[in-house]
C-alpha cells in the first residue's frame, strides 16, 4: 500500500484527510502542535500541555464512527461555566496526554477508540509557540494572534528551540508522496517548513512533494495571492528539493459566496494565473475542487483525495 505524509494544522488538512481515509492508502498526518487559541489556549495555560486542537480535529477527520460520535465529539460547553468553550474531543486528548504522559502514548489510544484509519503524529511533543514578525518588524506572539493579526505578518519563528518527533522523520523518509495540506501558509505550513530537520528530511527523501493550493487569501498573510504567488512562497521556505506537483482550483467561485468572504473577512478567491504557472518547474492538476458546506467554502474532499490517488497511482501497471 502507498504511503502519503501529509503535513498541515487545522481544516484545510482536515477536509483532506475526510477524502484519503476512503481510497487503498497509508496515511501520516503530521500537525502542528503550536495553537493557543479558545479550548485549545485554555488547556495549555491550566494543564502545561502542548497544544491538542489540531490533533482532536484531524483525528476527527480520520475517524470511522457514525454521525452521532462525531456530534458528541465535536461539542462544545457554552455558558459561562469553567467548561465554557471546551470541546470534547479536546478534553478526551487532554485527558488522555495527564494519564499516558505524552502524545506519543495518548493518540494511539485515542484513535484506537475512535477506529482511526491512518497514523497521526505530533510535530513536537514540546510545549512551543509560535511568534509572527511583521513587516514593520513587530513581534506577535502566539498563533491565534498571528492569525487574528490586521499587521502583515513576513515571517514566522518558535519561541525556543524545538525537538521534532522522530516518528515524523522516519515517515518522511518511507513516503511514496509529501502533501504539504492547504490551510494558513504562515499557522499552519510553515511551522513545519521553518524546522531545520523537517527541510533536511524532505530534501533526503525520494517523494514527490504536492502542494494543496487555498481557495482563498489569508487577511495579512496572503493578500492577493495567486496560485503561482503561493507556489513560489513555499518554495522558498523548501530547501534543495522544491515542490514537484501542485493541485489548484480553477473554477471561479459562486459570486454570493465570493462577495460574502470579500467583504466580511477580508478574503478573496486565489486566482489561477495559469500563464504565470506554465513557467514554474511544477506540474499542475487544476480542476473544480471547491465546495460549499453550511455555508463555509471547502475543498471538495472527495474529489481532490481522486485527483491526488489518482497521481499517485498513475505511473502503476
Amino acid at each position: 500500500m502507498k504511503k502519503i505524509v501529509i503535513f498541515g494544522g487545522g481544516s484545510g488538512q482536515s477536509q483532506l484527510l475526510k477524502g484519503l481515509k476512503l481510497f487503498p492508502v497509508d496515511v501520516t498526518a503530521i500537525v502542528s502542535t503550536a495553537d493557543n487559541g479558545r479550548s485549545t489556549g485554555a488547556l495549555r495555560r491550566e494543564l502545561n500541555i502542548p497544544a491538542v486542537g489540531d490533533i482532536s480535529k484531524v483525528m476527527l477527520s480520520m475517524a470511522d464512527v457514525n454521525k452521532d460520535v462525531i456530534k458528541l465529539l465535536n461539542y462544545r460547553f457554552e455558558g459561562e461555566t469553567s467548561l465554557e468553550n471546551h470541546s470534547i474531543k479536546n478534553l478526551i486528548l487532554a485527558a488522555l496526554l495527564d494519564i499516558k504522559g505524552d502524545f506519543t502514548h495518548a493518540v494511539p489510544v485515542m484513535c484506537k477508540l475512535f477506529n482511526v484509519k491512518g497514523t497521526i503524529l505530533p510535530i513536537t511533543e514540546d510545549c512551543v509557540d509560535l511568534i509572527g514578525i511583521t513587516t514593520k518588524n513587530e513581534k506577535i506572539f502566539g498563533e491565534a494572534a498571528v492569525t487574528k493579526s490586521k499587521a502583515t505578518i513576513k515571517e514566522v519563528c518558535y519561541n525556543k528551540k524545538v525537538k521534532v518527533n522522530p516518528k515524523v522523520l522516519k515517515a518522511i523518509e518511507e513516503a511514496d508522496l509529501i502533501i504539504l495540506s492547504p490551510g494558513s501558509l504562515f499557522t499552519s505550513l510553515l511551522p513545519h517548513l521553518i524546522l531545520p530537520e523537517i527541510k533536511k528530511a524532505l530534501d533526503k527523501c525520494d517523494a514527490p512533494i504536492m502542494h494543496v493550493c487555498n481557495l482563498v487569501t489569508q487577511p495579512g498573510e496572503t493578500d492577493n495571492f495567486t496560485v503561482s504567488d503561493h507556489l513560489k512562497f513555499i518554495n522558498k521556505h523548501l530547501g534543495k528539493r522544491q515542490l514537484t506537483v501542485a493541485i489548484a482550483n480553477n473554477a471561479p467561485i459562486d459570486p454570493e459566496m465570493a462577495a460574502k468572504y470579500s467583504t466580511q473577512e477580508q478574503k478573496d478567491q486565489v486566482i489561477y494565473d495559469a500563464e504565470n504557472l506554465q513557467k514554474l518547474p511544477i506540474e499542475m492538476i487544476a480542476e473544480p475542487i471547491y465546495t460549499v458546506e453550511d455555508n463555509i467554502l471547502r475543498h471538495d474532499s472527495l474529489k481532490t483525495a481522486y485527483l491526488i490517488f489518482s497521481y499517485l497511482m498513475r505511473n502503476e501497471k
